[in-house]
């Protein structure tokens, strides 16, 4: 019997490569993905939304995108966001629309019709949500902790694509009737909710949804992404089929996992590569190569805790010099040494083949580093990364002490180029993750980049 496309794909050899955050989320793994998507046929994103942001520096133009996938950069790559992204249709267009203003050829665009949508509701909601969390009932004063969303409505998107009900997917788009019909149940089971929490945040958007203005608005949007929607799942496995490579794109950092991250300060999606599998229709297995993106340092945006923060004169140094200001929000990140617990965690939880040591300039100048190579938790030490917030809130790190290095290393290209005391600090953390190091950033800009092996 002739084998179907999608049985000759999946007799492949793992053929495919993934690159994946080890920390929570702003890791680099832009410029990872643009460095990698030139031995690659197509690059598909599978997990998150516009919530994303990824800096890329090419000839000196930094492009920082959200929804569209990294490898865009590079023309005649096909650039393909999956089933399992949840896309705000205004910011992608408008991001496709900034992209195509600078001269990017977008043509290689395409976008998963079983994609869910995000829409002005889920927005509303996002915020309430966040602004509902910080008060107690009754008094309105400010107590508990909110999640650190962005507020761009992906974890409200998500929950809806799970209840089913009312969700929109970007087929729906283009079908006036079916998205009637959608929207309609969506309004009848959101709108008081939405009024009665917005009243008592002093917040009146809500009000302003109506059926008419939102078909109107996503039927539009919908026309005008219509040539670049298809099956990308029957896509992806006719590039299997032919021979072809893919680059899987994630979205957010493994920490920020909804199911392995410290939840309940996580993000609405799976970051991790099992997410590949539910967020494009391709089977993990054929990911041979899994390549880890860490900083040199630890950042994280939002609440939720940071055992190695620093909130000194040290840690303002390091986020001024790293540009530590999120891509989607412009939040200043939260600061902290190298915590190589929990890298090493991450690195079980995707099986990551290499590590992509990123930011590795911005600790130049430092007379030591810290790095930390255990915890202690209620008096007893822990050799486990504890993924649950509340267990981690209440860790307290164990310091490994490295000699740091005063040269700036923006133009090293090769391992030998970079200071004994710079290549000693890599070295150790990839001793200590046991995982080896393929790339090494110490610079935003393309070319600034140090290839092993």
């Amino acid at each position: 019997m002739p084998q179907t496309r999608s049985s000759q794909a999946s007799s492949l050899p793992n053929s495919c490569t993934a690159v994946v955050g080890l920390q929570w989320g702003d890791e680099g793994k832009g410029k990872a993905v643009d460095l990698l998507a030139a031995d690659h046929h197509a690059i598909a994103r599978y997990n998150g939304g516009a919530n994303a942001g990824h800096s890329v520096v090419v000839g000196g133009q930094r492009f920082s995108l959200h929804l569209v996938p990294s490898g865009i950069l590079y023309p005649g790559k096909a650039a393909v966001i999956g089933n399992g992204v949840v896309v705000d249709p205004w910011k992608l267009v408008e991001e496709i629309e900034g992209l195509r203003s600078r001269g990017v050829d977008t043509s290689g665009m395409m976008l998963s019709d079983r994609a869910h949508v995000v829409l002005p509701y889920h927005k509303i909601e996002d915020g309430l949500r966040e602004d509902l969390l910080t008060r107690v009932p009754g008094t309105g004063a400010a107590s508990r902790e909110a999640i650190g969303t962005t507020r761009r409505g992906i974890g409200p998107a998500y929950a809806d694509k799970i209840q089913r009900a009312c969700a929109v997917r970007v087929g729906d788009l283009l079908s006036k009737e079916a998205l009637s019909q959608k929207l309609g149940i969506a309004l009848e089971m959101k709108a008081s909710m939405l009024r009665e929490w917005g009243a008592a945040a002093g917040d009146t958007e809500a009000a302003k949804l109506t059926h008419s203005r939102l078909l109107a608005d996503a039927t539009a949007v919908g026309e005008k992404l219509a040539p670049m929607v298809r099956d990308t799942t029957h896509y992806l496995h006719g590039l299997l089929g032919d021979g072809k490579r893919i680059l899987f794109e994630s979205a957010n950092g493994t920490l920020l996992d909804v199911d392995h991250g410290t939840y309940p300060f996580v993000t609405g999606s799976s970051c991790v590569i099992a997410g590949i599998g539910t967020g494009t229709g391709v089977p993990p297995r054929l990911v041979g190569r899994v390549v880890g993106v860490m900083k040199a340092y630890s950042t994280r945006v939002g609440s939720g805790p940071l055992p190695t923060e620093l909130k000194d004169a040290t840690g303002n140094r390091i986020r001024e010099r790293g540009r530590e200001y999120g891509t989607t929000t412009g939040r200043p990140r939260r600061v902290g040494w190298l915590d190589l617990m929990a890298v090493r965690y991450s690195v079980m939880i995707n099986g990551v083949t290499g590590l992509c040591i990123t930011l590795l300039d911005v600790l130049a100048g430092f007379d030591e580093l810290k790095v930390c190579t255990g915890y202690e938790i209620d008096g007893q030490p822990s050799d486990r990364f504890l993924p649950d917030a509340a267990a981690l809130a209440r860790v307290e790190p164990a310091w490994t002490t490295l000699p740091g290095f005063s040269e700036e290393i923006g133009g090293a290209r090769k391992l030998s180029d970079l200071p004994a005391n710079a290549r000693r600090y890599i070295d150790f953390a990839a001793e200590f993750v046991g995982v080896p190091i393929d790339i090494v950033s110490v610079g935003p800009g393309r070319e600034q980049t140090i290839v092993c092996g």
